[in-house]
C-alpha cells in the first residue's frame, strides 16, 4: 500500500505542479520517476513518452499510467493516473469557477504569458535531454532527421492547406519505428544474442 500511496503523491505532485501539458511534465518525471525514485530508466522513460504520443489520450496519463503498471501492476497504474489528474480536476474546477471574473485583467493575461515562456524553457530542456540519450550514432541522427524533414515539411503545407497536410503523431512514430528497422539492416535479434 505504500508504494501505491508513493505513486499517487508523486504523480499529484508532478500533475499539479507543472503547466502546458506532457511535454512540459518532462523534466519533473525525469527527476522524479528516474533520479529520485528509479522507477523508470531515461530510456524507458522515453519510450512511455513515444508510446503515450500515438495511444489514445493525455501523454502525461498514459505515461503516469505506464510507470505505474510497470510499478506495482494494473492497480498501481490507476493509483498513477488518479493522482496525476487529481491536481488538474480541483485547479480546473476552482479556475472556472473564478477566472470568468478575472480573465480580462491584464496581471492575469501577463502571467499566463510568463507561464508560456516558462513552459518553452521547460520543453527545450526536456528536448536536449532525451536528444543526448535518443540520437546516439549515424543511424538515429538519420531518423532525427528524416521525421523533422518531414515533420517540418507538413507544418509549412499545413500553414497553406491545413486540411491536407495535417498529419497524425502516430505516423511519424511508425515512420521512425520502420527507419530504425532498415538502417539497423534488422540486426535487432543478433544485437540481443550478443
Amino acid at each position: 500500500m505504500k508504494i501505491l500511496w508513493d505513486m499517487f503523491l508523486t504523480f499529484a505532485r508532478i500533475g499539479g505542479l507543472t503547466f502546458g501539458g506532457g511535454y512540459a511534465m518532462l523534466p519533473m518525471l525525469q527527476r522524479e520517476v528516474v533520479e529520485k525514485r528509479h522507477w523508470a530508466t531515461e530510456e524507458e522513460l522515453a519510450d512511455y513518452y513515444a508510446i503515450g504520443q500515438c495511444t489514445p489520450g493525455i501523454i502525461a496519463v498514459n505515461t503516469a499510467t505506464f510507470i505505474g503498471c510497470r510499478q506495482a501492476g494494473i492497480i498501481g497504474g490507476i493509483f498513477a493516473t488518479l493522482g496525476v489528474v487529481f491536481p488538474s480536476i480541483v485547479i480546473i474546477t476552482v479556475i472556472a469557477a473564478c477566472l470568468t471574473n478575472f480573465a480580462d485583467l491584464k496581471v492575469v493575461q501577463y502571467a499566463f504569458e510568463g507561464i508560456r515562456v516558462c513552459v518553452c524553457v521547460l520543453i527545450f530542456n526536456a528536448v536536449q535531454k532525451l536528444w543526448k540519450k535518443s540520437v546516439i550514432d549515424q543511424p538515429t541522427t538519420v531518423i532525427f532527421l528524416l521525421v523533422f524533414l518531414v515533420s517540418a515539411g507538413f507544418s509549412v503545407g499545413q500553414s497553406f492547406y491545413p486540411e491536407l497536410f495535417s498529419v497524425s503523431p502516430i505516423v511519424y512514430v511508425v515512420i521512425a519505428g520502420a527507419a530504425g528497422v532498415v538502417l539497423h539492416g534488422g540486426n535487432g535479434k543478433k544485437e540481443a544474442e550478443k
